[in-house]
């Protein structure tokens, strides 16, 4: 049988020879290793932390030190997602309880952290993937969560990392599930508890770390109380339930073992409180809200007038406190100045273009609450709000009120 020639046949005659000069080539020598670094510097001292390694290693990125104040982060990092949920319209009650052993347990009645397999990591559930891995969670769009407080997806995760013992239970579709954990680390798989009835939400009880916090760090029952009060005063919507071993109160220490905090009044509730006692200029408080269209966000104020110097501001972000001000404390300043300046020429004040923010500012005590979709602030602690838009937001919500608040009653003006 004839040999039957092809188009590739002289393209392999000619490829042949080369390929066999290539055989015999000599691979090029590996390059030499490097000396011993003199400086004591080199490869070996570049690590790599993985998991929740980065939080203990260096608390203070996530919450700002290991001092009292960073203890009581932990608790804020946890109700805020329970805040959430009630924010979101799935959850009415949040129960907080510390109890005799020193455990911190937040409890709420939403949707529960789903437990199903993660579509990324299918051998873990998605409850073990929020709890162990930084920059994991459900709010890093608009899709499950209108507004909220948890935005790095980091918050829940450190406060795992940082506690000696936490546990978590999730009840979903009447199935009631369980994992621990110990400084970030599961102590084993999600546990299928079986049925339960009347029951879903999200329970996280943790004890933090005495390698972080040192050994005599203790949760002090004032502070934990005045943080979850203020949730229920920032989201009338919300019932809040308060229990305190009496193991952890003293004879001086007013906070109550057991209460029910729900103020439906919201921030003018809040300022009636704070202020009580104190001589006002001003008989009436300048309170309301403004929600956007739809729920997607909401601006709520309470303002008074009193003698002295002494004013304050309290204000917060999807109810998270921002001690440090931010853009939606601008706004209000802006909204206050620009129509107590306009009333005055109004009324023929020779005074009103010299009045500056400090003069509306210095005397007043201030509740601020804004709602809106994925702010930016500045810092992981969340203390100071940087978005800009908040600035607009706030100033066009509050001005017309004041200016008819002002119009209304010409003799508090």
């Amino acid at each position: 049988m004839s040999k039957v020639h092809d188009l590739f046949e002289k393209l392999e005659a000619e490829v042949q020879p080369d390929a066999a000069r290539a055989r015999v080539m000599k691979k090029p020598a590996a390059a030499p290793a490097p000396p011993p670094s003199a400086d004591g510097y080199s490869a070996a001292d570049i690590e790599v932390l993985e998991g929740l390694e980065p939080v203990r290693r260096r608390p203070g990125m996530y919450i700002g030190g290991t001092d009292e104040k960073a203890l009581h982060h932990l608790f804020a990092e946890v109700i805020d997602n329970s805040m959430d949920e009630a924010v979101a319209g799935h959850a009415s009650f949040i129960e907080v309880e510390y109890d005799a052993e020193g455990y911190l347990s937040v409890t709420d009645n939403g949707r529960g952290i789903p437990v199903d397999a993660h579509p990324k990591f299918t051998d873990k559930s998605a409850l073990e993937v929020i709890m162990t891995t930084l920059h994991a969670g459900g709010k890093f769009d608009s899709k499950v969560y209108e507004t909220s407080g948890g935005l790095h997806g980091v918050g829940v995760s450190v406060v795992n990392a940082l506690s000696v013992d936490m546990s978590v239970e999730v009840a979903r579709n009447q199935t009631l599930y369980r994992q621990a954990f110990s400084r970030g680390i599961p102590e084993g798989p999600l546990e299928n508890l079986g049925r339960v009835h009347n029951r879903r939400g999200t329970r996280v009880r943790f004890l933090p770390d005495p390698e972080i916090f040192g050994k005599k760090a203790r949760f002090k029952p004032k502070t934990l109380y005045r943080m979850a009060r203020s949730k229920a005063y920032l989201f009338g919507g919300v019932e809040i339930r308060w229990i305190c071993d009496p193991v952890h109160l003293s004879e001086k220490d007013d906070t109550p073992q057991k209460a029910v905090l729900r103020f439906p009044g919201g921030l003018k509730d809040y300022l009636e409180e704070r202020i009580a006692g104190k001589p006002r200029v001003t008989n009436d408080i300048f309170a309301g809200k403004v929600t956007k269209k739809g729920g997607h966000g909401s601006v709520e104020w309470a303002v008074a007038w009193f003698g002295g110097g002494d004013g304050f501001i309290d204000s917060y972000c999807n109810t998270v406190p921002t001690i440090e001000g931010g853009t939606h404390e601008q706004g209000l300043r802006l909204a206050l100045t620009r129509s107590l300046k306009s009333y005055a020429e109004l009324a023929g004040n020779k005074k009103a273009s010299i009045i500056s923010p400090d003069d509306v500012m210095s005397s007043a005590g201030i509740m601020l609450s804004v709602f809106i979709r994925e702010p930016e602030f500045q810092g992981q602690t969340k203390e100071k709000l940087a978005t800009q838009e908040a600035i607009r937001i706030v100033d066009s919500a509050i001005r017309d009120h004041f200016d008819h608040w002002l119009t209304g009653a010409p003799a508090q003006a």
